[in-house]
C-alpha cells in the first residue's frame, strides 16, 4: 500500500479540506485526489465524503484512521532506525504525555544520553490511548503519564512527583478568585482537589492542558497558575514569577511505562 497515498488521507483529515492538504504536503490538488482515489479503490471502500467546502469522514474512514496513524508511525519508526548516526546503535522510542516534557522528562532524557552515548532517542506526544496501542504494537519502547499503563507486557513504576505550586507574575498572597487566573489541567486528581479547594461558580476564561503553554503566556501576559514548581524556579529566583502566598500546594503523580522486552535493551528503564 502507498504511504504517500495514506500521509495525504491523514492529511486531509487533519486539515479538513484537499487544497490545504495539497499546499501542506507541497504537491498539486490533482496529485491529492489521485492519491485518494487509489487509496480508495485499493481498499474498496469511500474513506472521505468530498465537497468544495472541505472533507469529512466516512464510517469506513474513521474505521481506516486508527489503522492509517498506525501505519504511518510504524514507517517512521522504520526510518528513524535504519538513520540512525554513526556510533549509535540502538533506538529508544519515548512516549511523553502533553506536559511532562519541561522539567521532568527533558533532564531525564538528557542523563539517559549521557550515561548511554550508543543509544539515541526519538520523542513522541500522545496521551495514554496512542500510547498504550504503541508500545503494545512496539513502535514505543517506553512511556511517561499521568498514570501506569495496564498490560501483561507492560511494566510500570512511579517516576517521579511533582509539586504544583500557584505563582503569579506579580507578588501577591492568596485571594478568593484571580480574575486573571489561568486554570492548567494537570489531570484528574488535581482538578478534584482545585474543585474542593474553590468549590465556587468562579471559573477560569483561560485554560491549558499543557503547562508549558500556560507558563508562556503568564511570562508574556501575567496572571497566576498552578505550575510545576521545578519548571518556575528559575522565573521566581529572578522576580519574573512569584509563589502566591498562603496558597495551597498540590502534587502531581507521573509513571514510567515500558515493554517488557524493551527492558532487555534499555535495563535502566526499570531503575
Amino acid at each position: 500500500m502507498n504511504i504517500a497515498a495514506i500521509e495525504t488521507f491523514l492529511a486531509v483529515y487533519r486539515t479538513g479540506h484537499l487544497n490545504r492538504a495539497a499546499g501542506q504536503l507541497n504537491v498539486t490538488q490533482s496529485a491529492v485526489t489521485a492519491r485518494l482515489d487509489a487509496l480508495e479503490a485499493r481498499l474498496g471502500a469511500r474513506l472521505l465524503i468530498r465537497s468544495r467546502k472541505g472533507a469529512e469522514l466516512t464510517k469506513a474512514g474513521y474505521a481506516f484512521l486508527q489503522e492509517a496513524e498506525l501505519i504511518t508511525r510504524s514507517w517512521e519508526a522504520a526510518q528513524a532506525r535504519l538513520s540512525l548516526p554513526r556510533g549509535v546503535t540502538r533506538l529508544c522510542s519515548l512516549v511523553v504525555a502533553p506536559g511532562f516534557w519541561t522539567g521532568l522528562a527533558a533532564p531525564w532524557v538528557e542523563e539517559m544520553r549521557a550515561d548511554h552515548p550508543g543509544t539515541g532517542f526519538e520523542v513522541w506526544t500522545a496521551l495514554a490511548g496512542d500510547a498504550a496501542r504503541w508500545l503494545e504494537s512496539g513502535l514505543s519502547d517506553a512511556a511517561l503519564l499521568g498514570s501506569p499503563l495496564p498490560g501483561p507486557d507492560i511494566a510500570s513504576r512511579l517516576f517521579a512527583t511533582d509539586t504544583l505550586v500557584q505563582v503569579a507574575s506579580r507578588s501577591r498572597e492568596t485571594m478568593g478568585w484571580d480574575p486573571d487566573y489561568v486554570f492548567v489541567d494537570h489531570g484528574p486528581a488535581f482538578r478534584a482537589r482545585h474543585a474542593e479547594t474553590w468549590p465556587g461558580e468562579m471559573t477560569a476564561s483561560l485554560s491549558f492542558s499543557d503547562p508549558g503553554m500556560a507558563h508562556a503566556h503568564l511570562l508574556a501576559h501575567g496572571g497566576s497558575a498552578y505550575l510545576p514548581e521545578a519548571m518556575v524556579a528559575t522565573d521566581i529566583a529572578a522576580n519574573r514569577l512569584y509563589r502566591v502566598k498562603g496558597s495551597p500546594i498540590f502534587t502531581r503523580e507521573t509513571h514510567l511505562s515500558w515493554r517488557k522486552a524493551s527492558a532487555t535493551a534499555f535495563a535502566w528503564l526499570e531503575r
